[in-house]
């Protein structure tokens, strides 16, 4: 009977330590905490340990080159840094061709921002004042003079054009327009430190943000800077800070998960179909997802779909590329 027991008791074991093996934990890098990848990694894990896909998060930053070796197997980045890593242009030095598109989970919208007493309505207001000082380098960012180069182009204009001002980071930006310290600088929709900067700024009428050109010529000078990005128009309104005067045309730019190539197809397709099908769950966890449209996960791009996407779009009749 005890050697009965102790077979039962081995083979039970056996079963369990075989079970925890087959159990793959993937993980995730998710940015500094309070970043917005990881509030988004946050959100997205949850999800996936919910629909049976253990995740485990990482606080990393720049972990790029991680997502090109494998070492993780999910990360978060704009369309645009994410065709900038795989090509190994813009503000990377090296190609990452490893790295392969998941899907875009929502649209960020951002646009460059002025003291609202300066009159400066359009880009084309920006012309022959190399007077103007605007936020550059973003040193802990470098992602972001492409933003603001973009923005620029569609005005024939670049940083040549004005008195340039060294700041560090995108807040730091934000924080040296709200304290006077630059006339231009990148501002998201919505941001907490861009409202507090227009409060700064309350006796100069706040911040308003610079409309965008958006003809056919101005949109293709835009495309050379944020291939992956669109100027989206934006109607006045007064709840939101810098188009209570009027509206504005913006940077729009998709926020996208990224894999590596050779993380299995089925893995990919069970992540795309969680995040795809639990809409709401994603939006309580993170408010941004609320906005999110997935019938359009799959915008066009020069980062490579990984395979187990592309048969998820597939079956769900999400169109690629368009």
């Amino acid at each position: 009977m005890t050697i009965i027991k102790n077979a039962a008791i081995a083979g039970l074991m056996s079963l369990t330590l075989g079970t925890v093996a087959e159990a793959q934990v993937v993980s995730m890098a998710t940015g500094a905490q309070g970043s917005l990848a990881y509030n988004s990694g946050q959100a997205v894990a949850r999800v996936a340990n919910d629909n049976g896909i253990t995740v485990r998060t990482q606080p990393l930053v720049g972990y790029m080159p991680l997502l090109q070796t494998g070492e993780i197997d999910f990360g978060f980045s704009n369309g645009v840094e994410a065709e900038f890593a795989f090509s190994g242009t813009g503000n990377f030095d090296r190609a990452h061709p490893n790295v392969r598109l998941v899907g875009t989970l929502f649209n960020l919208t951002t646009g460059i921002m002025a003291p609202c007493d300066l009159g400066l309505a359009t880009v084309a207001d920006l012309k022959d004042h190399p007077e103007l000082r605007i936020a550059s380098e973003y040193t802990s960012s470098t992602i972001i003079p492409y933003y603001i180069l973009g923005a620029l182009a569609t005005g024939g204009l670049s940083y040549d054009d004005f008195t340039n001002v060294p700041v560090s980071s995108f807040v730091d930006g934000i924080n040296a327009l709200g304290d006077g310290l630059v006339d231009i600088a990148l501002v998201s929709l919505n941001a907490g430190a861009g409202q507090q900067a227009s409060v700064q700024l309350k006796d100069r009428g706040g911040l308003c943000y610079i409309s965008l050109d958006e003809s056919e010529e101005a949109t293709k000078a835009f495309k050379e800077f944020l291939a992956a990005g669109t100027i989206a128009s934006l109607p006045q309104n007064e709840n939101v800070t810098g188009l209570e005067k009027s509206g504005a045309n913006l940077v729009r730019l998709p926020w996208v998960l990224l894999t590596n190539a050779d993380v299995s197809d089925d893995l990919i397709y069970d992540m795309v179909k969680a995040i795809a099908e639990n809409k709401e769950a994603l939006g309580e966890a993170f408010g941004a997802f609320k906005a999110a449209d997935f019938s359009k996960m799959a915008p066009a791009s020069a980062t490579p779909y990984h395979p187990g996407a592309l048969r998820y779009f597939e079956g769900a009749g999400i169109a690629v590329g368009e």
